[in-house]
């Protein structure tokens, strides 16, 4: 009896072994990219302050544009599209003409900022507006929200 029980525990010991074995190199496989194309995620804030470090932040929005737009801006689309037509580099988005408003000239400043990645590349930018109208006349699509 005494081999048949050690033959069985032989058995067992090996059988589990096995599956340990089995179980371990299907986890090994390296991980697969899910785009062919590098990420382009961004959270974007509206604040007020004086620069981007000491700004109270009062709207945030994520802006996803790979493989396709999305994220919680409300014209994730547009804001890509404009993106897109500057290669990612926000100090060159067009801002529309001034609406005609007339803008007081105190100063409250407004600060816009976008960190994340764009296309791949690390992204860190902040812009400071002298006034909520102020902003609200000249800021692009990416930053109406």
């Amino acid at each position: 009896m005494r081999k048949i029980a050690g033959a069985i525990g032989l058995g067992a010991a090996l059988t589990m072994s096995c599956l340990v074995a089995a179980g371990s190199t299907a986890n090994a496989e390296p991980a697969k990219p899910r785009s062919l194309y590098a990420p382009s995620a961004l959270v974007l804030t509206i604040g007020s302050g004086d620069d981007a470090k000491t700004a109270t932040v009062q709207r945030a929005v994520t802006l996803n544009c790979r493989p396709k737009a999305g994220g919680t801006h409300p014209d994730a689309s547009g804001a890509c599209a404009a993106l897109y037509g500057v290669d990612g580099r926000f100090a060159e988005l067009p801002t529309p003409e001034s609406d005609g408003r007339a803008c007081t000239k105190d100063y409250r400043p407004i600060v816009v900022t976008a960190q994340g990645v764009w296309d791949g590349r690390r992204v860190d930018y902040s812009r400071t507006y002298g006034n909520a109208c102020t902003m609200e006349s000249l800021r692009s699509v990416v930053f109406s929200f």
